[in-house]
């Protein structure tokens, strides 16, 4: 036999393909810590200064020294790329300038606080996506992050500390980073620090130290910031082996391995490998060898060794099927390759006899481990695993079949008859060569045994025509018997070996179908749109599969109820009703060949998805006994679990139709109230000052008569106002909006908004700052007035009479940008995020009157469909609020002059 080891001198693929990745791509050095204060700003500077030392090229992209003055003697000396400034809700923020360091092309960048978040506009949401792209252009990058940021750290640190960090950044980070460096400190020197207030100041260092910076939870945040920090040194440990082919283990980190197979006892081993691996503190796998005797395992081995597989990956294990021939060999292989440290594997429990003839896994493991640890591993599961089992599998018992055997009998009779014609022109050797022919047909169509039948009848065949003396039974010459004991020899191996093709054949034809047909109906169910497709093709699958009669049922008003059945069957006995309830509400097998309820007629089995049970799949045939097969068990639990994932999708997706149904309701219901009080309110006032002007005309004075008809009037573009509004929001809302650009000059624009809105406008004083040299704007020109009219109606509704409404506009990086001010009491911070939705209305106290909330909405839709933006904010001075829109300047705008237009401030 060839040996295998030789290729332990390979590389892993996967290693060299990690770092075939990281060509080209900057390095990461996340300098990592517990806790805030421990020096982690600090440390990165001072390696920042060291390279620079070195002649590397080494900028700030940003640094927050939080006013402490070693830090900020440590930034002294560097080059610091400026931050970019952001408007967020009237407020200034600085954020770093990736554009910038990119232009810039350093060779090192040092980048603050990696979980922080970006400004609302900002190109990425996160600060460490924008530390991704930079590292992408081939730039290195050194950066902070204390451990209660790391997200699957996120619930460990709240429960410790009782504060939920918000910032958090995926584990994903630290798995790339080339080097990670604890910063470390003691309790008891940080809390110096803080009372020092070399951390916080004063008052909120105290508080801190009461709550967030107590002796335990600092030394909880240690352990798990040297925890992580080992786990990601073990990962380098273990792909810089696997790339440069380092035979293992090196014992830097344990690693536990514990092997399975079909053998009693793997629950045990399993369970022995978890509390090794958490004494350990180790991570840990299972591995099974999926060898050619893998495919003639009894069905109750392939399930033993299937539930032990399931145990290992609920108690948190790592699964690995891996295909060999040789099982000890594979074993240490594979744990040599991945530096596993700690091998678990049961006793033998093969007799003295069979262990000398066919070997011993454990004595094998033991004897090629080498430095690796081998715990061997003696215990019984009998009981426990008879125990455990709540439904009583089928055993496929075997049958004694003529027609193989009658299959091999002709066989080796055509190959007789062959080997006669032949027999005056070949040698008895190449004689035999033929008839071994019979014995590997036999063994293709009837397996092991027709084929070793086929075995004894050749050789009585060979001995009896071709072996002198011919046509009896003794042999005279001793080379005959050689050869005939050659011949008996070398068909046996041939049949066997054929055989055991011919099983791994069936075997995985077998599988290929059900896989094939597990496939077909995942298919199926994800196209079902209705709970009742999902049910009849979950019936007519397991029905057709498994060749059981099928009922499912599913809760409803309390109970569980019929939903399908192949063939269609709606009525249950009483104990069947009785089985398939227990079975939902205890989420357990009920009824035929279960532990409870056993007189039913059908086997009720729970469907049950990772969140709830979903309802009982029923199963019953005519033959006597148990109804599955382990074989037929594991299918069931396949074709099960995804039939329960589709109907608890077709329910969730039922609940949030039903909830968007009712908050649609309400929310019409709300809509229809308001809008038929903003609509009636001028209406009244219309039908009001009608009316009078009808039935007292003549006794009024002129003056009165005038003001009624001006009321009239007012309050019919009011409604109006009202109505168009609707109509512009059905357009936008439905997609109908197609802009009618051209060029047009900014201040033609407002002062035809300011001229159309001098009713609404007229108690207030307006100041206008148009530039006459702003670039024309490629825009609608109605869409855009109507936008500009909406701001000033918002203006004059919620400022006061006689404040002012300022209207100014310049150019800013390739936009324009018009700004509209009003001296009104501003927007609450709660809802500007919120200030532009439909029918969203600010409440004031001192409100006097208001719209349908529909104005500003407009005004949004109408500027997105030009291409540009508005946003809401209140005055630096708290003096109101600023609605700012930003269009795009055109490439080639036409030439204008600007001198033959009327100043804007004319108009108003």
């Amino acid at each position: 036999m060839p040996d295998d080891r030789s290729s332990d001198t390979r590389p892993s693929p996967d290693a060299l393909l990690d770092h075939a990745e990281r060509e080209g791509r900057g390095r990461l050095r996340i300098f990592l810590g517990a806790a805030p204060g421990v020096g982690k700003t600090y440390e990165m500077l001072m390696s920042g200064r060291a390279r620079l030392a070195d002649g590397v090229d080494v900028v700030i992209g940003v640094v927050e020294t939080h006013g402490r003055k070693e830090t900020t003697a440590l930034v002294e000396g560097y080059e610091v790329i400026p931050r970019r400034k952001v408007d967020y809700k009237g407020r200034i923020l600085d954020e770093m300038d990736i554009d910038a360091i990119l232009a810039r092309r350093p060779a090192l960048v040092l980048v603050d606080e990696l979980a922080h978040t970006n400004a609302p506009g900002s190109r990425h949401p996160k600060r460490y996506l924008d530390v991704q792209e930079i590292l992408t252009h081939g730039i290195d990058v050194y950066t902070t992050l204390n451990i209660q940021h790391v997200e699957s750290l996120n619930d460990v640190v709240a429960q410790i500390t009782k504060v939920r960090v918000r910032e958090t950044v995926p584990d994903s980070i630290i798995d790339q980073a080339d080097d990670v460096e604890i910063i470390d400190l003691t309790p008891d020197d940080l809390i110096k620090r803080l009372e020092e207030g070399k951390v916080y100041f004063p008052n909120t260092a105290q508080r801190a130290i009461e709550n967030y910076f107590s002796p335990g939870n600092l030394t909880a945040l240690r352990e798990l910031a040297l925890r992580r920090t080992a786990q990601r040194v073990d990962d380098q440990l273990l792909i810089h082996m696997q790339a440069h082919a380092i035979p293992g283990p090196w014992a830097a980190g344990e690693r536990v391995l514990v092997c399975l197979d079909a053998r009693p006892g793997g629950a045990a081993r399993v369970r022995y490998a978890r509390r090794l691996a958490d004494r350990l503190r180790a991570p840990w796998t299972a591995l099974h060898v999926d060898s050619t005797r893998s495919a003639s395992m009894p069905e109750n081995d392939k399930d033993r060794l299937a539930t032990n597989l399931r145990l290992a990956q609920q108690l948190g294990a790592e699964v690995t099927t891996i295909p060999g021939q040789n099982v000890a060999q594979d074993i240490v292989r594979y744990a040599t390759a991945n530096n596993f440290t700690h091998i678990v594997v049961g006793r033998p429990t093969r007799s003295r006899w069979r262990e000398l003839i066919e070997g011993s896994l454990t004595y094998d493991l033991i004897r090629n481990a080498g430095d690796i640890s081998v715990h061997v591993i003696s215990g019984s599961e009998r009981g426990t695993e008879a125990a455990s089992r709540s439904v009583k599998a089928a055993d496929e018992q075997w049958q004694f079949e003529i027609w193989p055997y009658l299959k091999a009998t002709a066989f080796v009779i055509g190959s007789l008859a062959f080997a006669v014609l032949l027999d005056q022109f070949l040698d008895v050797r190449n004689l035999a060569i033929i008839l071994l022919i019979g014995v590997l047909a036999s063994a293709v169509t009837g397996g092991l045994w027709p084929a070793l039948y086929a075995c004894f009848v050749s050789a009585l065949a060979f001995n009896y025509f071709f072996l002198e003396p011919r046509y009896t039974l003794t042999i005279r010459d001793p080379e005959s018997i050689v050869a005939l004991g050659v011949f008996l020899v070398v068909a046996v191996i041939a049949s066997n070996l054929t055989a055991r093709v011919q099983r791994q054949a069936v075997a995985a034809r077998s599988r290929a179908r059900a896989t094939e047909d597990i496939y077909l109906f995942s298919k199926k169910l994800a196209g079902a749109g209705t709970l009742d497709d999902v049910l009849w093709a979950t019936a007519f699958q397991i029905a057709s599969m498994l060749k059981l009669r099928v009922v499912l049922l599913l809760p409803e008003d309390g109970t569980i109820t019929v939903k399908a059945g192949y063939p269609p069957d709606d009525t249950l006995a009483e104990a069947d009703i009785a089985a398939a309830r227990w079975a939902w509400e205890h989420n357990r097998a009920a009824g035929r060949g279960a532990d409870t309820l056993p007189g039913a007629k059908r086997l009720y089995l729970p469907l049950r998805t990772g969140r709830t049970a979903i309802g009982v799949v029923g199963l019953d045939n005519d033959k006597q006994g148990p109804l599955l097969t382990p074989e037929q068990q594991r299918l069931l639990d396949a074709l099960a679990d995804q039939a329960a994932v589709a109907i608890e999708r077709i329910q969730l997706v039922a609940d949030v139709d039903r909830a968007k149904l009712a908050a649609e309701r309400r929310l019409r219901s709300a809509l229809l109230t308001s809008i038929s009080h903003d609509l009636k309110t001028p209406l009244a006032a219309i039908m009001g000052a009608a009316g009078t002007l009808r039935d007292f005309s003549a006794a009024l004075p002129e003056p009165d008569r005038a003001e009624l008809l001006s009321t009239v009037l007012d309050e019919s573009e009011r409604l109006n106002r009202f109505i168009a509004n609707l109509l512009d929001m059905t357009k936008i809302e439905s997609g109908a909006m197609e802009p009618n650009y051209a060029f047009h000059y900014v201040g033609d624009i407002v002062g035809s908004a300011l001229q159309r809105a001098r009713k609404i406008i007229g108690e207030h004083k307006i100041e206008t700052d148009i530039p006459r040299d702003l670039p024309m704007l490629k825009v609608d020109p109605v869409l855009f007035e109507q936008a500009l009219f909406n701001l000033l109606d918002n203006a004059a509704k919620y400022a006061p009479a006689g404040s002012t409404i300022r209207v100014q506009g310049w150019t800013d990086n390739g936009s324009v940008l018009l700004q509209i001010m009003d001296e009104g009491p501003g927007i609450p911070p709660g809802d500007l995020e919120r200030i532009f939705d439909t029918f969203y209305r600010v409440r004031k106290r001192d409100q006097i009157r208001a719209g349908t909330g529909l104005g500003l909405s407009i005004c949004r839709g109408f500027i997105e469909a030009m291409g540009g933006t508005i946003t809401a904010a209140n005055r630096t001075d708290g003096s109101g609020a600023v609605f700012t829109i930003k269009m795009p300047k055109p490439a080639n705008p036409p030439n204008f002059d600007a001198s033959n237009t009327d100043d804007v401030g004319d108009l108003a």
